[in-house]
């Protein structure tokens, strides 16, 4: 029996994959679209059965070649670009390829673990996983809202009538090792880390929407946090929609000021303020860019109401543990 992770090339599903072998399970079915081959680099320190590519994997998913030799799927391939515009390409990708999945997966009974996404909460407040908060504001959030909807309609929205588990998580502001392949959707603590020894200094935006400069806030979560919740669903079978972030919202300054500082314990500096880093000119403001006004979250934060009643207690890093952790792992 294997376990199948789709986009197990890309960010999260190559740390779901590092997270199984760490728990001893290497018989993995790694699924993934390598027209960006680079990607591979993610799994050579990871241990897996079998490489498909999506189509080839999709292929044998439709003709029953898998039956009853899956143990369960972690679904984390998708076009994760927010700034795509191709609405064919984005609903083929992402709510097509899940909605094949689920019912494959409803039909074998096995559990589906799969990637949503806090976009689909849009510009708003509330970040509660009910339909009255959610209003994406491009066509990848809508993408993941539309297959939370599928799954809602097909098992109920308290899961009673699942006959195997399906868990969707929506991920906010992740970020940690395996991302350096998404270029400029990477997060901004990569692109901070990389200016910063590129240049000496990190660009955030100035302020908009009623926030000032850097102070737009997210909530910022680990992957290793994101792969552990991951792997504790696998073992509680637990099934629902669920925020995955922290519950705790920091302003980019906060991460800038975190990303810069781990950088300077590295070289043996101390660590100094928001404050002291703007008047240095280690953090500078630049402006607004027009193509994000009205489609940008200046706030996020995840209502972890959800998640810890279906079990999940542990602690989530802040920003500056894991950004220091993951300045390490970048710098080796």
């Amino acid at each position: 029996m294997y376990y199948v992770v789709t986009g197990a090339c890309g960010f999260i599903g190559a740390n779901l994959v590092k997270a199984l072998n760490e728990r001893g399970v290497t018989d993995i079915i790694a699924v993934d679209n390598l027209k960006s081959a680079d990607k591979f680099l993610n799994l050579t320190d990871c241990e897996i059965a079998d490489y498909l590519d999506k189509q080839e994997f999709l292929d044998l998913v439709e003709h029953g070649q898998l039956d009853g030799g899956v143990e369960a799927i972690l679904h984390q391939g998708a076009c994760s670009d927010t700034m795509e515009t191709d609405g064919r390409y984005m609903m083929a990708n992402n709510f097509r390829y899940s909605q094949t999945l689920l019912d494959f997966c409803m039909e074998q009974e096995i559990p589906l673990l799969y990637a949503s996404s806090a976009s689909v909460y849009g510009g708003g407040g509330m970040f509660r996983e009910e339909r009255d908060y959610e209003a994406p504001l491009n066509v990848y959030g809508y993408s993941k809202f539309l297959f939370d909807q599928v799954v809602r309609r097909r098992i109920g929205p308290d899961m009673a009538s699942a006959d195997s588990q399906v868990a969707g998580f929506r991920y906010f502001n992740v970020y940690g090792p395996r991302e350096q392949h998404k270029g400029r959707m990477a997060s901004v603590a990569f692109h901070h880390f990389n200016q910063y020894r590129a240049d000496g200094k990190v660009r955030l935006f100035e302020g908009h929407a009623g926030y000032g400069n850097g102070e737009q806030r997210r909530d910022f979560v680990y992957v290793g946090d994101v792969a552990r919740v991951n792997m504790d669903f696998l073992e509680t079978r637990a099934s629902g929609i669920f925020n995955l972030g922290t519950g705790r919202a920091q302003s980019f300054n906060e991460l800038a000021a975190a990303t810069v500082n781990a950088c300077r314990a590295l070289e043996g500096k101390p660590a100094q303020s928001v404050a002291e880093l703007v008047a240095q000119g280690i953090i500078e403001y630049i402006p607004f860019p027009d193509a994000l006004k009205g489609k940008y979250q200046s706030y996020t934060e995840a209502d972890l109401g959800q998640l810890r009643r279906a079990g999940y207690q542990e602690e989530f890093a802040t920003v500056e543990q894991g950004v220091a952790e993951y300045v390490k792992w970048l710098s080796r």
